[in-house]
């Protein structure tokens, strides 16, 4: 089996959110409660249990290679997804064992294994996990892992029309990535960049992205950080105020002997 992943070109998404439809179509996913968010047209808002698929509208002044008269307001567009962290947070805090590595490379949750204590929530670094309120179980993009197996691309790559979300073997889609970039550079677009966080704690992603300006617009951290890094420094804390407890337990002790 091939490592799979996504590579998302926000230069060439219009927004149309059809990768929002298909996913949800093709998963049985439940609506958003159809509620108007008044930020243009983006009413899911954010990743969550019911969107796996998420157009993010980011709204700034023009750039060079989008048009626009100078003062003016415009939109940049791009479909979020769950990661896939090469390292993934979540997989580390899962206690039952209800996420999983797939043959992929992909993370997936398993529904009917999961209990709902929402380790995975608060141990993603980029916000995607969320609990269903109605049942309290994790939820997130399965990669169209049932697609996959029988050879197809999943529904939101399947649906882009503009060719903004690719699919493929995640070598192959990182030799694209930068080629589309030289082309952008090319083009005057310098402000473009590939966001693949290899040099990071979660050890690079199987969801990259083709940016244009500052990426943490587009809810991606320069430098995200799998919790458990941070253990280290934690055991190491525990064990210096264990020390000077004991220390000062015995000290105690010995003043005491000694008034005796």
């Amino acid at each position: 089996m091939s490592i799979t992943a996504f590579l998302t070109d926000s230069t060439l998404c219009i927004g149309c959110k059809a990768c929002e439809v298909a996913c949800k179509e093709w998963n049985g996913v439940s609506d958003d409660g159809f509620e108007w968010s008044g930020y243009s047209y983006d009413n899911t808002g954010a990743l969550g249990a019911s969107t796996w698929r998420h157009v993010k509208f980011v709204e700034s002044t023009p750039v060079p290679g989008l048009g626009g008269n100078a003062g003016d307001m415009s939109w940049a567009f791009s479909s979020d997804v769950c990661k896939h962290c090469e390292k993934a947070g979540c997989l580390e805090a899962c206690p039952t064992g209800s996420i999983v590595r797939t043959e992929f490379g992909s993370v997936f949750i398993q529904p009917d294994v999961c209990n709902g204590c929402g380790y995975c929530v608060s141990s993603c670094p980029f916000g995607v996990v969320e609990r269903n309120p109605s049942d309290g179980r994790a939820f997130k993009c399965t990669f169209c892992y049932d697609r996959q197996k029988v050879g197809l691309e999943p529904a939101c790559a399947k649906a882009c029309p503009t060719e903004s979300i690719k699919f493929g073997e995640i070598d192959d889609l990182r030799r694209k990535a930068q080629e589309r970039l030289d082309v952008l550079h090319s083009r005057g677009m310098h402000d473009a960049a590939i966001y693949d966080p290899l040099d990071s704690s979660v050890a690079g992603t199987h969801a990259m992205f083709i940016v244009r300006g500052d990426a943490r617009a587009y809810n991606l951290p320069p430098k995200p950080e799998v919790p458990t890094v941070y253990l280290k420094k934690a055991w190491t804390s525990s064990g210096i105020a264990a020390g000077l407890l004991l220390g000062g337990t015995l000290l105690a002790f010995l003043a005491g002997g000694q008034e005796k």
